[in-house]
C-alpha cells in the first residue's frame, strides 16, 4: 500500500537492494515470497541476495505504535554486511487537505532527531478539521508526536522526503539506499518522510532480529520526556518485548474467537464462521467506514446506520464496548428522534441528511443488544439529545420509532425523503411525498422487535399504539404495493412506482421482496411468491442482485442509481449487504437448501479459485459483486468495510446453526441444509459456555431438546438451566 512501511536490505559489496514486502521493489528478483494475513496482523516472507527475511506487522494491544518486526538471515558461505532502511511518507494531519493544498500545506511540519533515543520525532504547528473544502484558516495545533524508531543502532536519518527519495526517483529506488548516504536532514517545512539507516554485519548461518517501530503520542512542549513515557518507549524498543506483545495480540483474538465455533460437514462454512466472518465483524466494528482502501475517511465518518448494524459481532464477545457505543452514538439523536446520518468523532459534527431508515436502527441495535445481555439498566442511563435536553436511553428508543410513524404519507407509509438504505434511490422523494416500501417492512419488522422489551416493561400503551399503526401499515401496503408477483420498491413524489412488472428497467428490487418476507407482513402464498420471483430474476451463481435488469437510462426522477454503469454497485450489482437479507428471507420462508445455497456461493473463500477476476482478498466480505450486467461480471470491490460482514455472521450463527440470544436465555431453531447429518458448535453466552449438537432425525419423528442429557420441554432454553 503505497507510499510507505517499507524495510530495504542493501547489500553493501554489491549495492544491489530488495525491500522485506517486495513493494516497492517489484521489478526485482526474489527467489521466494510468501505473505500470510492473520487476527491483528501480517507476515511477509522472502528470500533474495543469498538471505532470507520476514516482516511482521502489527499493533500491540495496549501502545499506540505500529510495529514492523523484522528477521534477517545470511544463507552463504560467506560474510555479508548490509544496510537496512526503513521508511515511510507522513502526511500528519487532514488527508484532504494533503492532497489538495499540498505546496501551501507543507509549511507546518517539524521533523527532529533525538540522538539520545535513536528516535525521529515528527509533528506539525497545524491541524484542519474541515471535513469540506473552504478557505477558513482554523488556528488549531496538531496535538500529537509521531516518532519512528529502530531497535538497531541508528547510523543515519532523514526527514525530507525530496532529499532520501532525491530527484526524478520513486520509493522504488531512493537515492539514500542506492548511495548509501543518508543526509540526515532535520525539517521545518517540506514534505516529510520518516527514514532511518542501521548498518549490521552477519557471518555465515547468523540471523538478526530488529524491528521499526511507529507511534503517536499526545504533545507536550512543556515536558519533551512525556512522549516516550507514554509509550513506554525504551521498553518497547526492546525485541524481547515486542515479541510478548505480539504473543498477547495472538492470545487475545483467540480469546474472541472464542466465542463461537462450529465443526458442520461443510469445512468453507466453518473457517469463514469460526475465524474470517468473526474477524470482519470486529475490524469493521472499530473502523466503522472511517478509513480504507475505499474509505478515505472524509466522506462517510461513523454512520448512525453503521454503528448500529456493526454492533451484531462485537456483542458476541464484548458486549460492553457496544454498550459504551450507543450512549456515544445516541448523542446524536434529536429530541423528536430524527438522528444525523454520519458523524465525526473529533468534531463532533455530523451530516442530517433525512434518510427515512436512519433511526430505525437504533432501536435495531438496541434490542440485539438486550437480546445477548439482559442488560436492561442500559434503557435507565441518560443520554443528551443533539439539539436540546436528554433522555433516557428507553425513551431514544421510543423516539426512533415514533419519529419514524410520524413520518409518514398521507397513505400511513413511510415517507423516503432523501433516500432510505439504498443512497441512491435520492430522488424518488425529495418533495416529500414519494413512498419506500422496503422502509414500511422495515419498520414493521422494527416495531414487532421491539414487542418482548415492551413486554418486560409492561410498557401497554405504547404497544398498544404502535401495534394500532402495524396492522394499518400492514394492510395498506398489501393492497397499494402489490404487484402480481412481487412488491413495488417505491412510489415517487408524483406518486409513479418503482419496481413494476411494466418497469423496462429496475423492475423488481430485492429489499422489499426480502423484507416483506422477515417482517411476516406479507402473507404466506405472497412469501412465496416473493422468493420465487427473487430466485427467476435475480439470484446468480454468486449472490443476488440488488435489482434487475439494471438501468441503462438515466431516470432524473429516480436517483444516482441509474447514473451509475449497469451491474456496478446499486446499479444491479450483487450486492452481498442486501443478499445476505435474501438468505434470511429464503429460511424465514422455509427454503432452507437455496437460503444455505446463496450463503455458501457468497462466502469469498469460494472465490479463490476465480481470484484473477474477483481481485480482492478471498477471506473477507466485499460489499458488492459485479453481476453479469456488466462485462468484468465477478469482479468484487470495497472489502472489509462492509455490513455484510455482521449480518452473515449472525445468519450463520443464529438462523443456519439456530443459537439465537434472547432474554430469557437461548433460543435453539437450527435451520441445515437437508444434505447435512448434523453439526456441533459451541457458543459463549453470559459467561457460560453453551456444546450443542444437532442430529437430523427422519422427518417422520418429533424434534426433542436435550438440555444435560435431559429432555427439555422447550427449544428457549432458560439462562438459568445451562
Amino acid at each position: 500500500d503505497r507510499p510507505g512501511r517499507y524495510v530495504m536490505v542493501k547489500d553493501a559489496a554489491t549495492g544491489q537492494y530488495r525491500s522485506l514486502s517486495w513493494a516497492p521493489t517489484i521489478d526485482a528478483h526474489y527467489d521466494f515470497y510468501e505473505c500470510r494475513h492473520g487476527q491483528g496482523y501480517t507476515k511477509i516472507s522472502t528470500k533474495f541476495l543469498g538471505l532470507s527475511a520476514s516482516i511482521l506487522y502489527f499493533v500491540p494491544l495496549d501502545t499506540d505504535a505500529e510495529i514492523w518486526r523484522c528477521s534477517v538471515k545470511n544463507e552463504t558461505s560467506e560474510v555479508k554486511s548490509l544496510e537496512i532502511y526503513g521508511f515511510s511518507e507522513l502526511m500528519m494531519g487532514n488527508a484532504l487537505n494533503d492532497i489538495i493544498n499540498q505546496p501551501n500545506d507543507k509549511h507546518f511540519t517539524d521533523i527532529v532527531f533525538d540522538g539520545k533515543k535513536d528516535t525521529l520525532v515528527c509533528t506539525r504547528r497545524y491541524w484542519v478539521l474541515n471535513k469540506k473544502v473552504s478557505v477558513e484558516q482554523p488556528n488549531l495545533d496538531w496535538k500529537y508526536h509521531l516518532l519512528f524508531t529502530n531497535t538497531l543502532p541508528v547510523t543515519g536519518f532523514d526527514g525530507s522526503l525530496d532529499n532520501f527519495i532525491g530527484r526524478w526517483r520513486s520509493e522504488a529506488n531512493p537515492e539514500s539506499v542506492e548511495t548509501g548516504v543518508m543526509r540526515n536532514t532535520e525539517i521545518t517545512a517540506g514534505d516529510p518522510v520518516a527514514a532511518l539507516q542501521s548498518k549490521i554485519t552477519l557471518q555465515p548461518g547468523e540471523e538478526v532480529h530488529f524491528a521499526f517501530i511507529m507511534g503517536v503520542t499526545p504533545k507536550d512542549d512543556a515536558n519533551k520526556n512525556t512522549k516516550y513515557k507514554a509509550l513506554k518507549w525504551d521498553s518497547l524498543r526492546n525485541i524481547g518485548n515486542i515479541d510478548k506483545k505480539f504473543n498477547e495480540l495472538k492470545k487475545f483474538w483467540d480469546n474472541y474467537l472464542g466465542v463461537f465455533n462450529v465443526t458442520s460437514p461443510d469445512l468453507k462454512f466453518n473457517t469463514m464462521l469460526n475465524v474470517w466472518n468473526q474477524y470482519q465483524a470486529a475490524v469493521t466494528f472499530d473502523m466503522a467506514r472511517n478509513s480504507g482502501y475505499y474509505h478515505g475517511g472524509l466522506l462517510f465518518g461513523n454512520g448512525i446506520r453503521d454503528q448500529f448494524q456493526d454492533i451484531l459481532g462485537m456483542v458476541m464477545s464484548n458486549p460492553s464496548r457496544v454498550r459504551e457505543r450507543f450512549l456515544n452514538a445516541l448523542k446524536y439523536q434529536f429530541k423528536d428522534g430524527s438522528t444525523l446520518h454520519n458523524f465525526f468523532k473529533i468534531t463532533e459534527w455530523g451530516e442530517k441528511t433525512n434518510h427515512s431508515d436512519t433511526p430505525l436502527w437504533v432501536p435495531f441495535g438496541i434490542m440485539e443488544y438486550l437480546n445477548e445481555t439482559a442488560d436492561f439498566s442500559l434503557l435507565e442511563e441518560k443520554v443528551k439529545f443533539y439539539d436540546e435536553g436528554e433522555g433516557t436511553v428507553y425513551q431514544h428508543l421510543c423516539k426512533a420509532i415514533d419519529f419514524c410513524i410520524s413520518a409518514v404519507s398521507e397513505r400511513g407509509i413511510p415517507k423516503i425523503m432523501n433516500g432510505d438504505w439504498n443512497d441512491t434511490l435520492d430522488k424518488v422523494g425529495p418533495k416529500g411525498k414519494g413512498e419506500t416500501i422496503w422502509g414500511a417492512f422495515f419498520l414493521g419488522y422494527v416495531i414487532q422487535k421491539t414487542y418482548p422489551l415492551l413486554d418486560h416493561l409492561n410498557d401497554k400503551k405504547t404497544k398498544k399504539r404502535w401495534q394500532a399503526y402495524l396492522d394499518q401499515l400492514t394492510k395498506t401496503v398489501n393492497e397499494i404495493a402489490w404487484d402480481g408477483e412481487w412488491y413495488i420498491r417505491a412510489f415517487k413524489d408524483n406518486m409513479e412506482p418503482l419496481g413494476t412488472q411494466k418497469s423496462k428497467q429496475g423492475r423488481i428490487f430485492i429489499n422489499a421482496q426480502t423484507w416483506a418476507v422477515i417482517s411476516g407482513m406479507a402473507p404466506k402464498e405472497r412469501s412465496r411468491k416473493c422468493i420465487d420471483s427473487l430466485k427467476k430474476y435475480l439470484v446468480r451463481p454468486n449472490g443476488v442482485q440488488i435489482c434487475w435488469p439494471s438501468y441503462t437510462k438515466v431516470e432524473d426522477n429516480t436517483g444516482l442509481i441509474s447514473r451509475c454503469v449497469p451491474g456496478k454497485k446499486e446499479n444491479g450489482a450483487i450486492f452481498n449487504h442486501a443478499s445476505s437479507w435474501f438468505v434470511l428471507a429464503a429460511l424465514t420462508a422455509g427454503d432452507i437448501d437455496t437460503a444455505y445455497n446463496v450463503y455458501s456461493s457468497m462466502l469469498p473463500i469460494n472465490s479463490a479459485e476465480r481470484i484473477d477476476r474477483y481481485e480482492i482478498e478471498p477471506y473477507v466480505f466485499a460489499e458488492y459483486v459485479t453481476s453479469p450486467d456488466h462485462p468484468t461480471e465477478g469482479q468484487a470491490s470495497h472489502s472489509w468495510l462492509t455490513g455484510t460482514a455482521v449480518w452473515m455472521l449472525r445468519i450463520g450463527t443464529d438462523h443456519i446453526v439456530g443459537l439465537k440470544p434472547r432474554f430469557e436465555g437461548m433460543e435453539i431453531s437450527p435451520k441445515i441444509p437437508s444434505h447435512w447429518l448434523g453439526l456441533k458448535a459451541s457458543r459463549r453466552f453470559r459467561g457460560k459456555m453453551i456444546n450443542l449438537e444437532i442430529v437430523r432425525t427422519p422427518s417422520d419423528k418429533p424434534k426433542k431438546v436435550y438440555v444435560n442429557g435431559k429432555e427439555y420441554p422447550s427449544n428457549l432454553i432458560k439462562i438459568e438451566d445451562f
